[in-house]
C-alpha cells in the first residue's frame, strides 16, 4: 500500500510538471504569435505590389501576314526582322522613405518602360526608376506626389545569427500581402549565382515568384534583407531562400540616389581559396586567408606592394576566409579608399595599405567620344589587353584589344565578330592599344567599311564592318 502511495504520488508530481511543461510551452507560442500578429500589422501596409511593363524584340516576319499566305502557303517565312511586343512582369517592394523611395529587386524594375506602384491600401502610383544595380540584384524606385506614405524600419543585417525567427512579406503569384514565417538557416552565402556580388542571407521562409522585392523582417519587425531568389526544382518553394542583407542594399542605395549607378573597387589581384596542402607548403599552421597567386601590372595592389604567394588574411581587421567573400568586401569598399590588409609573407605577417580603384573607370577620355559613337553605331564595345576582363583569357595574344560586346544585328554582329575575340589591326595598319585601336577606328571612319584583322588566339581572320 505504501508502495502504491509512492507511485501515485510520482506519477501526479510527474504530470503536474508536465503541464507546467505544456503552459510554459503554450505561453512562448502565444509569445510569438502576438510578436508575428504585430510585425504583419506595422510591416504590411510598406509593402508594395509592383507592376512593370517593358518592350522586348522579337525577330519576326516581313511577309508574316494572311495575304502572303494566299501566295506562298501557310509557315511562308520572308525576310527576318525585329517586331516589338509589350511584356507583362510582377513583384514587390517596401518603402524606407516618406519621399518615396522604395527597394526592390533589379531584376523586377529594371529596363521597364512602365511602373506602377500598388499600396496596401489600394492606393495606386507611377514611380520611376531611380537606378539599378543587375550586379547585386538591387533597385530604388521612387513615387511621387504621395502622402501619408507608411515606412518600414530598416534593422541591422550585420548583427543577424543563424537561427533567428524571420518573416518574408510580399505578392507571391499576385497574391498581395502575404507573410510567411521561417529562420536565418544560413549567412554569407556568396556563391550562389544569383548576383555577382553579394553575401547572401539564406532562409527557410517561404519565397515564391513575386516575392522577389519583398522585406526580409526580423523578430522586432526591421527589415533585414530583400526577398530575392529561391533554389527549387519545380518553379516554387523547396525550402531555401535567398535575401539581399540590409547593410549591403542601403549602402548601393546611397549610390544610386548620388550617381545613378553603382561604382565598386578593385585591387588588380587574382586570388583563391586556401586549402590543406596550400596552408602546409606557404607555412601556414592552419587554413585560414585566401592566397595571392597573381598582382595585375600597374594595379593598386602592385603600388601597395602586394606580392603573389602573399596570403590575405584580414581586411580591415576582419578575417577574410573565402575568396568570393574578400571580393564582396573589396567591391563594395568606395573607390579611393585607404584599406588595410593583414597580411602572411614568408613566415611574417605584415599591414599592407592599399588605395583601391575603381572598376568602372572611363575606358577612355572626352577626346576619343568620337570613337564611342562609332562604336555605338556598330554596335560593339572593347578593353584593353591590360584589362581584368582580358587578363582572365588564355590567349597567346599581347597586342590589340579585346572584344567584350557585340550587339545583335548591328554592322559588328553581322561580320560576325564574337566577344572575347582580339582585334589586332585596323585597315592593316596594326593596333596595340586602346588608344590606337580609338584613333585608327576614327581614321578608318572617313570611308564606308573598315578592315579589322580578328584572333581568337589559335587563328586570325579578316573582317569586315560596314558603317551604316
Amino acid at each position: 500500500m505504501q508502495l502504491f502511495r509512492k507511485v501515485w504520488m510520482s506519477l501526479v508530481l510527474v504530470c503536474a510538471i508536465s503541464a507546467g511543461v505544456y503552459a510554459d510551452a503554450v505561453s512562448a507560442l502565444e509569445e510569438t504569435g502576438r510578436a508575428f500578429r504585430s510585425i504583419a500589422k506595422e510591416a504590411l501596409p510598406a509593402v508594395v505590389f509592383i507592376d512593370v511593363e517593358s518592350t522586348v524584340e522579337v525577330p519576326a516576319s516581313h511577309f508574316d501576314n494572311p495575304f502572303f499566305e494566299q501566295f506562298f502557303g501557310r509557315g511562308w517565312q520572308g525576310e527576318s526582322q525585329q517586331r516589338e511586343y509589350s511584356q507583362q512582369g510582377q513583384g514587390s517592394g517596401f518603402i524606407i522613405s516618406k519621399e518615396g523611395y522604395i527597394l526592390t529587386n533589379s531584376h523586377v524594375v529594371n529596363e521597364a518602360d512602365r511602373i506602377t506602384v500598388t499600396l496596401g491600401d489600394g492606393r495606386k502610383f507611377k514611380a520611376s526608376l531611380v537606378g539599378a544595380d543587375p550586379k547585386s540584384e538591387v533597385a530604388l524606385i521612387q513615387i511621387e506626389d504621395a502622402k501619408d506614405l507608411p515606412v518600414v524600419e530598416l534593422g541591422d543585417s550585420d548583427g543577424l545569427a543563424v537561427g533567428e525567427w524571420v518573416l518574408a512579406a510580399g505578392n507571391p503569384f499576385g497574391l498581395s500581402q502575404t507573410v510567411t514565417a521561417g529562420i536565418v538557416s544560413a549567412l554569407g552565402r556568396d556563391e550562389t549565382g544569383i548576383a555577382e556580388y553579394g553575401n547572401f542571407i539564406q532562409t527557410d521562409a517561404a519565397i515564391n515568384p513575386g516575392n522577389s522585392g519583398g522585406p526580409l523582417l526580423d523578430i522586432h519587425g526591421e527589415v533585414v534583407g530583400i526577398n530575392t531568389a529561391i533554389v527549387t526544382r519545380s518553379g516554387g518553394y523547396m525550402g531555401i531562400g535567398f535575401a539581399i542583407p540590409i547593410n549591403q542594399a542601403v549602402a548601393i542605395k546611397e549610390q544610386l540616389i548620388a550617381y545613378g549607378r553603382v561604382s565598386r573597387s578593385v585591387l588588380g589581384v587574382y586570388i583563391q581559396n586556401v586549402d590543406e596542402d596550400l596552408a602546409a607548403s606557404f607555412g601556414l599552421e592552419e587554413i585560414e586567408g585566401i592566397l595571392i597567386s597573381e598582382v595585375m601590372p600597374d594595379s593598386a595592389a602592385e603600388e601597395a606592394g602586394l606580392l603573389g604567394g602573399d596570403i590575405v588574411m584580414a581586411f580591415e581587421d576582419v578575417p577574410v576566409k573565402r575568396v568570393g567573400a574578400f571580393r564582396n568586401r573589396v567591391a563594395a569598399t568606395p573607390p579611393y579608399s585607404e584599406v588595410t590588409l593583414k597580411v602572411f609573407r614568408e613566415g611574417d605577417v605584415l599591414d599592407v595599405l592599399v588605395t583601391t580603384r575603381p572598376m568602372d573607370e572611363p575606358m577612355v577620355a572626352e577626346e576619343d567620344s568620337a570613337a564611342l559613337k562609332i562604336m555605338e553605331s556598330i554596335g560593339m564595345s572593347v578593353a584593353g589587353l591590360d584589362g581584368e576582363e582580358a587578363a582572365a583569357l588564355d590567349v597567346d595574344v599581347e597586342e590589340g584589344v579585346m572584344i567584350t560586346a557585340v550587339e545583335e544585328g548591328l554592322p559588328a554582329w553581322r561580320a560576325r565578330l564574337q566577344p572575347g575575340q582580339i582585334i589586332t589591326s585596323v585597315n592593316r595598319r596594326a593596333v596595340s592599344n586602346r588608344e590606337e585601336f580609338y584613333e585608327a577606328l576614327v581614321n578608318a571612319s572617313e570611308r564606308s567599311r573598315v578592315l579589322f584583322l580578328v584572333s581568337d588566339g589559335r587563328s586570325s581572320r579578316f573582317a569586315v564592318v560596314v558603317f551604316e
